[in-house]
């Protein structure tokens, strides 16, 4: 039975539950509670939950290395379950994207993210899809390193983050039960551009 294997970025700790940088956990949470899995098996130095989903084998991962060692753990697990290239995905925080937007893509470099950047490195491919949510760029005033590790200041931002975990759950369904290119024609659509001189109107579109 073919395996499909769903990574979520963050770091582990409760001083970083819900924080921008955990996107990823808060994803692969999210997609457990749909799914009725528990994430609780200590395995490739990550926590790992399995179920089913139409009819394939599906494991939820969440990596206890700390954000900027995740391909130590990425890799362990890929030896442990050996999913195809296509049927690992790594969902992960994006700063160059408005809150609450979401893109899938096939494959490509890690861009700015440091997570990313040692799965990358340890895997030695980047043949593997991914999601990225938008949590949007820092103000002037912060670092990025600030920023990504802040929590989300009132209801209304929180709303839009949820809003856009539970999207990024639906992409990663439709990535595991249609492909990849299924997930990008079905998410990746542009946000509207209520105000031109606002965040969404600088989204990088990079489908």
């Amino acid at each position: 039975m073919s395996v499909f294997l769903i990574v979520g970025l963050g770091n582990p700790g409760r001083e970083y539950e819900h924080t921008r940088h955990n996107v990823g956990f808060d994803v692969v949470d999210i997609l457990a509670q749909k799914m009725g899995i528990r994430i609780q098996r200590l395995r490739g130095r990550a926590l790992v939950g399995e179920g089913m989903y139409r009819g394939r084998r599906l494991v939820l991962a969440r990596p206890q290395t700390f954000m900027n060692l995740s391909g130590e753990s990425v890799v362990r697990l890929c030896a442990w379950y050996k999913p195809a290239a296509q049927d690992m995905a790594v969902v992960y925080d994006d700063a160059d994207l408005p809150p609450g937007s979401v893109r899938v893509r096939a494959g490509g470099s890690a861009g700015t993210h440091n997570g990313m950047r040692s799965i990358i490195s340890c895997l030695g491919r980047q043949d593997f899809p991914r999601v990225r949510v938008g949590i949007g760029a820092p103000p002037p005033q912060w670092e990025m390193a600030d920023w990504v590790l802040s929590h989300y200041p009132d209801e209304a931002a929180r709303k839009v983050a949820f809003d856009g975990y539970m999207t990024a759950a639906d992409a990663l369904l439709t990535l595991v039960e249609e492909g990849v290119e299924a997930a990008m024609r079905t998410f990746n659509r542009k946000p509207p551009k209520a105000d031109a001189n606002g965040p969404q109107a600088a989204a990088r579109e990079d489908t």
